[in-house]
């Protein structure tokens, strides 16, 4: 439940109503690609946790496919990856607050810090809160859905109106048809898209730290095609013929919209309660997943020894503040720009989701490698068509950042000001080897005498170059 609920946040939530008024009904297939090649990465990542479960995540295969310079370009993308989407989270919160006359007043820069603060203050308390938390906020979210997807169905096979307009078909094709806009507006969106599918790969990494990793991934993996196809083309679909795609818009949730056109007292208002849970939950997981990760990399001698600092109650408090800092970045961005604010961090993200994903296609692709030269012998779950597969997705990845930098103003300084940033980290490198060699030897000596679990990553603290 936990690991579907971290792939469902504000992408789908909040980024498809505009993406529905701006592409139209064919907005489904959009998500449906992105869905595609995310099956793919997942395919990837699982090939991988068969060979060797681990719970250091995709920065355990980037470092031991493509060593400990990318493990470390990658673990700092992975924490930025999951702090901007703070960014894009807090932005959702004030937004949907605004739903409610009470919060007009209220600047929305303010909201978002109130959000982020509760949230970070969540985190602080200690581990069994986050889980208890975690788990609720995540079961409210795919119920979210389910209940929107068997209500949406309900009036289009009984024909009751919504707002006025009869759900069905002639919502479609009385309104330009599937491309009201064209196929350009279907493309622009699609980089939007590909970000509502951050997190998936949680999925395939959950399942390799469970006690039945052999059974229980290709399981996980497989179903997730599914839940795709359920959850979000089916969602976007179920809009699109619920209202004309003009109905929609980039403030509001378009599950508030909808709820609040249905004529069931204060159903708006309860839908809107639940969004603002969705954003509260994904905040809270990457306030999480970023603590651990920065903690892990502190311990690898990747980032400084304070930053690894744990509290009394076993919380890596020092990473969380770190990422808290940079969420506070986008309390500024809300103040500057509140309209753009969550688009800026969209873009942002997607540029580091398609490092992410990129990296763990190719390090899929050196493991086959290894695998023919007689190395080790695959696992019978494989990347389906690999190597065909990894270029196609590596293709669409490009693609993605392609869509990004042509999509506006702000998409375009986005790559910008990306690709200093990670030159900057990667050449950092060449600083922070001899700390991370120097971590390698305690951890040898330490080690030298203890067996190492199968699920864990003896590599976490060790170059492999």
């Amino acid at each position: 439940m936990m690991a579907i609920g971290s792939a469902i946040g504000t992408g789908l939530f909040l980024g498809a109503g505009g993406r529905l008024h701006d592409a139209g009904p064919s907005l489904f297939i959009s998500y449906a690609v992105c869905g595609f090649f995310g099956f793919l990465v997942l395919r990837a990542i699982g090939e991988m946790v068969m060979h060797r479960p681990s719970s250091g995540g995709v920065v355990s295969y980037a470092r031991e496919f493509l060593g400990e310079r990318a493990a470390y370009l990658l673990g700092w993308n992975y924490f930025l990856q999951w702090a901007i989407t703070g960014i894009a989270d807090t932005t959702a919160v004030a937004l949907y607050l605004k739903f409610w006359g009470i919060f007009d007043s209220v600047p929305q820069w303010v909201l978002a810090l109130i959000s982020l603060v509760v949230v970070v203050l969540f985190n602080m308390i200690g581990v069994g809160v986050f889980g208890e938390v975690e788990f609720w906020f995540s079961f409210v979210k795919v119920a979210a859905i389910v209940v929107f997807l068997v209500t949406g169905l309900w009036f289009i096979f009984t024909g009751h109106e919504i707002g006025g307009e009869i759900p069905g078909l002639s919502n479609i094709t009385d309104n330009g048809g599937i491309f009201p806009e064209g196929v350009v507006p279907l493309a622009v969106v699609t980089s939007g898209v590909f970000f509502a599918y951050l997190g998936i790969e949680v999925i395939a990494t959950a399942a390799g730290e469970t006690q039945h990793a052999e059974k229980e991934m290709p399981r996980a993996v497989n179903n997730v095609i599914w839940r795709i196809l359920v959850l979000y083309c089916g969602s976007v679909l179920v809009m699109a013929l619920l209202l004309p795609y003009t109905e929609y818009d980039e403030g509001e949730s378009p599950f508030v919209t909808v709820f609040s056109k249905v004529g069931i007292s204060h159903m708006g208002d309860v839908m809107n309660l639940i969004v603002i849970t969705a954003a509260l939950s994904s905040l809270n997981a990457g306030l999480y997943s970023t603590g651990r990760v920065i903690r892990t990399m502190a311990h690898a001698g990747s980032a400084p020894q304070a930053l690894g600092r744990m509290n009394s109650r076993g919380v890596p408090f020092g990473g969380i503040v770190l990422t808290s800092l940079v969420v506070v970045i986008g309390v500024i961005i809300n103040y500057v720009a509140p309209g753009r604010a969550f688009d800026i961090a969209m873009n942002m993200t997607s540029v580091t989701l398609v490092l992410t994903w990129g990296a763990m296609i190719v390090a899929q692709m050196r493991m086959q490698k290894k695998a023919e030269r007689g190395e080790f012998e695959r696992p019978s779950f494989r990347m389906p068509l690999a190597p065909y597969s990894n270029w196609l997705t590596l293709a669409f990845l490009l693609l993605v950042v392609v869509l990004v930098a042509s999509g506006d103003s702000i998409g375009l300084w986005t790559i910008i000001i990306s690709i200093p940033i990670i030159l900057v980290v990667w050449f950092s490198w060449r600083w922070v080897k001899p700390s991370v060699i120097r971590r390698r030897r305690e951890f040898e000596l330490n080690v030298e005498h203890t067996y190492v679990p199968r699920n864990e990553d003896p590599g976490t603290n060790l170059p492999t170059e």
